[in-house]
């Protein structure tokens, strides 16, 4: 199958999930015999990572312009608001339209998220070729008050076009499903980690050591580490207020908070209220992939308090390393799919990640028996192998993508659903 991949980061130049996504499940697909065309903006962001080097991977680098002059003329005033960045939105969608349209021998379009959901909409509309349309959040849940409706309306008339819509979870295909989403369409198949990138024997004991030192942080004293974007749906705020109720439990205990975000200035100034500066170790930065895997081996247990996550890949990334988790699993929650909660396969607690008590109650759990929390990260490890590799998520998502071309070309129909 020749597979146009439309995405709005990709290798070498990605900041976030997105990024990772797409750089993973290309390579998955290809090693699948696979041919990808793949069309995303030529960026001016730092390279994190290495390129993609697969042959069967063909990457088109569209170049942004400002079209910002023409703005007050023919864009909404909510939307010229947005400046340059809705500038590249636009002009990278419609260039990618313009190449797609002329490629030769595509099979199926697969669009990445309403980002590249322009060009999406020009292709569904010609009906050429299939096009599915990978959801991997909404904006009624990314942005607080539902976010922009353009966004939520680009979103919603997408998915009516598509000819299928992939998710991240179950928890997101209700969802979406609720907000009045083709449930013949929406078929949920799981993301994946690389689990030999992410591997307990990853990180040398020494380098381990290195991070706690960076931070001040003893090796016989608990460290508790959370890694995302200093937002409001990633919890972290109700975090800092469950620290209070863990360090009265477990004085020694540590908290390291990686990430970037609008809530750097907020989460500072409540540490300092509270008056647990000694507890919590604040680094406000993106660290790379490499920084990333040394600090999950040099903590103990993760914490991911999300209220809205449909998938959320670092929570397989600490399961990967053979680390226990505490993770938000109440709402619009993939992580309660990933995690183990009970049981003898139990590989970490689920909390409400909007409530402080009960994140402190799962953080205070976690750290009361050390060999049981060893045990549950080896838990998450195998179930990373069982269920949860790139290699996992590619063949299903390519399962998806035969159905849908055996509709398109008149074939029997198949039903929607979790793809396991």
């Amino acid at each position: 199958m020749k597979i146009g991949f439309h995405c709005w980061e990709f290798p070498p130049t990605i900041v976030g999930g997105l990024g990772t996504y797409a750089q993973c499940m290309t390579e998955a697909l290809a090693a699948l015999e696979q041919e990808l065309v793949v069309w995303a903006p030529d960026q001016e962001w730092a390279h994190s990572v290495a390129p993609v080097q697969s042959p069967r991977i063909t990457v088109r680098r569209i170049p942004l312009f400002d079209a910002t002059p023409m703005f007050p003329h023919v864009i909404a005033p909510d939307m010229q608001a947005w400046g340059r960045f809705f500038s590249d939105i636009l002009t990278f969608n419609l260039l990618a339209a313009a190449e797609t349209r002329q490629a030769a021998g595509l099979d199926l379009v697969a669009i990445q998220d309403w980002l590249s959901g322009i060009t999406g909409m020009v292709l569904a509309k010609e009906r050429r070729v299939p096009l599915v349309f990978h959801v991997h959040s909404a904006e009624w849940g990314r942005q607080p008050g539902g976010g922009s409706p353009l966004v939520s309306h680009l979103e919603g008339a997408l998915q009516h076009e598509a000819d299928a819509v992939i998710t991240v979870s179950d928890a997101m295909r209700e969802d979406l499903i609720a907000h009045g989403w083709s449930a013949d369409k929406v078929h949920a198949v799981w993301n994946g980690v690389d689990p030999v990138r992410y591997r307990p024997d990853a990180v040398t004991p020494e380098r381990a050591a290195v991070v706690r030192r960076e931070y001040g942080i003893a090796a016989d004293e608990p460290l508790v580490l959370f890694v995302g974007r200093m937002t409001q749906v990633k919890g972290v705020h109700a975090l800092v207020e469950a620290m209070p109720q863990v360090i009265a439990k477990n004085p020694r205990v540590r908290l390291v908070i990686v990430g970037k975000g609008e809530l750097e200035e907020p989460v500072r100034e409540r540490v300092r209220q509270l008056g647990i500066e000694e507890h919590v170790r604040l680094r406000y930065e993106f660290v790379n992939e490499e920084e990333r895997i040394a600090h999950y081996a040099a903590c103990d247990v993760t914490v991911f308090p999300s209220t809205y996550e449909p998938f959320g890949i670092v929570t397989l990334e600490s399961m990967a390393m053979g680390k226990a988790t505490v993770a938000g699993a109440k709402d619009v929650v993939g992580f309660r799919e990933q995690v183990v909660a009970q049981g003898p396969s139990q590989s970490g607690v689920h909390v409400d990640g909007a409530s402080p008590h009960d994140i402190a109650w799962g953080l205070n759990e976690a750290l009361e028996d050390r060999d049981r929390l060893q045990q549950w990260g080896a838990n998450g490890r195998q179930r990373v192998l069982d269920a949860f590799t790139w290699a996992h998520s590619a063949q299903k998502t390519l399962a998806v993508y035969r159905q849908t071309v055996e509709r398109f070309r008149g074939g029997a129909a198949t039903a929607a659903g979790a793809i396991r």
